[in-house]
C-alpha cells in the first residue's frame, strides 16, 4: 500500500483542480523508472482511466493507481509534500530504498 500525508493531499487537490482534473473521480498514477542519479527515478501523473495491470489505492481520499512493476519498489512508500522555502515538493518516503540521490528524486535497492 501507498499512504499520501495530509499535506500531499491538500497540493494533490489543488494540482489535479488546476489541471482539469477531480480529485473524487480521477487518479494519481505513481511509477518507477529507470534513470536518475541512483538508477531508478519516481514518476507522479495524473490520469483518468486505469489499466487492467494496474492495482489500486486510496489513501486520504486521494485515488492512487500503480503499475506492477512499480508496485514492487513502492510497497510502504509515503508521498508527502513539502512547501517550504526550500522548495522541495513532492517527497516519496521509501523504505525499500537503500540509496537515495541528494535531490530524492531517485533512488536504488
Amino acid at each position: 500500500m501507498i499512504k499520501v500525508s495530509e499535506d500531499a493531499k491538500k497540493r494533490i487537490a489543488h494540482l489535479m483542480n488546476e489541471e482539469g482534473y477531480d480529485a473524487v473521480r480521477d487518479y494519481v498514477r505513481v511509477g518507477v523508472k529507470s534513470g536518475g542519479c541512483s538508477g531508478l527515478s519516481y514518476e507522479l501523473k495524473f490520469d483518468n482511466a486505469t489499466n487492467e495491470e494496474d492495482k489500486l489505492f486510496e489513501d486520504n481520499a486521494i485515488k492512487l493507481i500503480v503499475d506492477k512493476k512499480s508496485f514492487l519498489y513502492l510497497i510502504g512508500t509515503t508521498l508527502e509534500y513539502s512547501g517550504g522555502l526550500n522548495g522541495k515538493g513532492f517527497v516519496f518516503n521509501n523504505p525499500n530504498a537503500q540509496r537515495t540521490c541528494g535531490c530524492g528524486e531517485s533512488f536504488s535497492l
